[in-house]
């Protein structure tokens, strides 16, 4: 197959093609100039969508990285065969932190909005890591100086923004509740209907309607599979992980246990 057959194979729509396409160029571009090569930060489902493309083409050198193991927006660095990941010392990726007075309020979005205002296209962005007085921003190393002159504030709120390196990172604990229940099937309209508290008819409309993602990735169907590990998402309920599968219940249904993020 040429690249024309390996995008069309991978990508879902003209915006992913497009996407593609330029990942496509880079992947070349580290093989052909032997050199490392870096996209910009993308989304879970860009992710997923690069994935495809890889697997596709027998997965060449490369990894997915964020700053942080667990990090959720992720550059996507090509590697030249005689490169391994220790060898690179030229990460992609800056952390800043933003500190701000402590009787101010600020969330993810003031932050993200600031940034915005500033010109600053969110595939430079990776994950924003609120704390209670500060936010550890990571971004595309080329702009880090640009934003350490000029994100002076987030609305009325004025910022002091500094770089710190990748392993002094505040990274929040994210809260969770614990879901123990039983479902007749790992389907995803059962399992959903479990970690959201809703009925199942109700989660299946939810589903149907292209509302609900597993692992970032958007599915109508309400028979998916589903496994443990697996992050399941529901726009306007927020998300959940299966965290674990069990044993048969004496009525022979399936015991699990759900994460759900508050």
């Amino acid at each position: 197959m040429n690249k024309t057959d390996y995008l069309s194979k991978a990508a879902r729509t003209p915006e992913e093609r497009l996407l593609l396409s330029r990942v496509w160029d880079q992947m070349e571009a580290a093989s052909l100039r032997s050199v490392p090569q870096t996209t910009h930060f993308l989304s879970p489902d860009e992710q997923n969508a690069v994935g495809r493309l890889l697997d596709s083409f027998g997965n060449p050198p490369h990894r997915f990285w964020g700053g942080y193991t667990e990090a959720q927006r992720k550059c996507c660095v090509f590697l030249p065969e005689w490169m391994e990941w220790e060898d690179y010392d030229e990460r992609p990726i800056a952390a800043l932190r933003a500190v701000w007075y402590e009787g101010d309020s600020l969330n993810h979005r003031d932050i993200l909005g600031s940034l915005m205002g500033q010109g600053i296209k969110r595939e430079m962005v990776g994950d924003l890591l609120v704390d209670k007085h500060s936010c550890d921003l990571l971004v595309c190393q080329s702009i880090a100086p640009f934003l350490q002159q000029n994100l002076v504030s987030a609305g009325r709120t004025k910022l002091s923004v500094s770089e710190i390196d990748l392993h002094q990172l505040h990274i929040p604990v994210q809260e969770v509740k614990k879901i123990h229940d039983t479902v007749a099937t790992l389907r995803l309209d059962a399992v959903a209907a479990a970690g959201f508290s809703t009925s199942r008819a109700k989660m299946a409309d939810y589903i149907r309607a292209g509302r609900v993602s597993v692992n970032w990735q958007a599915t109508e169907r309400t028979d998916l599979p589903v496994k443990a590990g697996d992050v399941i998402s529901c726009r306007g309920l927020g998300r959940c992980k299966l965290a674990e599968t069990g044993a048969l219940s004496r009525k022979g249904r399936i015991n699990i246990e759900l994460e759900r993020y508050l």
